[in-house]
């Protein structure tokens, strides 16, 4: 599964996770996506994205 929004095509990015002792190793944020219909399609959609479309309505 592809974790990329199908509205704004954004996706995960890296960082660092960072221990008490200031180890840095390397992590990924993802995005938060939903499964919602736009137009009577299930698309998989991050909720910013969805706040957008529902301001737009």
């Amino acid at each position: 599964m592809s974790r990329v929004c199908e509205v704004c095509g954004r996706g995960s990015q890296s960082g660092n996770t960072v221990s008490h002792s200031e180890t840095k190793t390397r992590r990924k944020f993802q995005i938060n996506l939903q499964s919602k219909k736009i137009n009577g399609a299930k698309t998989k959609i991050c909720t910013r994205c969805i706040k957008t479309v529902n301001k737009e309505k």
